[in-house]
């Protein structure tokens, strides 16, 4: 089980070339073919691993009410995202930039395991301490 932030994105962060609440941000779920790897470093490099299902619209589902707040630990964060009426099973979710040229990769979660749904709303609950956060 392996998550973890792009280096790309930590590149794209200090070149001040992401705007996270600007931005198009989405989220794709993947199969468990994909293997995190902090190299990659857009959509191209992971999308052979995207999902296909009922409910599910290649390319995944754009972030909504985006947010980045600044305290100590300062975190980016979005509403919960949902795929209603669907049928499909996802090992992953992989967040991108896809106002970026090439959609460059931010992140990548790990379920930890097959996540399957049939016939209803698959949901994915960030956390309350938001997607990401920087300490």
């Amino acid at each position: 089980m392996a998550s973890g932030i792009y280096n790309r994105f930590k590149a794209n962060l200090m070149n001040k070339e992401t705007d996270l609440e600007g931005d198009t941000v989405k989220v794709a779920l993947l199969d468990n073919s994909h293997s995190f790897s902090a190299t990659d470093n857009t959509w191209s490099d992971v999308s052979a691993n995207e999902i296909s299902g009922t409910g599910y619209t290649a390319g995944g589902a754009t972030l909504a009410n985006k947010s980045v707040t600044q305290a100590a630990t300062t975190k980016f964060d979005a509403d919960d995202t949902e795929w209603t009426t669907a049928t499909f099973t996802a090992y992953h979710a992989v967040i991108y930039d896809d106002t970026m040229t090439n959609d460059d990769l931010i992140c990548s979660i790990d379920f930890g395991g097959a996540q399957s749904i049939t016939a209803s709303t698959f949901k994915i609950a960030w956390h309350s301490d938001g997607i990401i956060t920087l300490a």
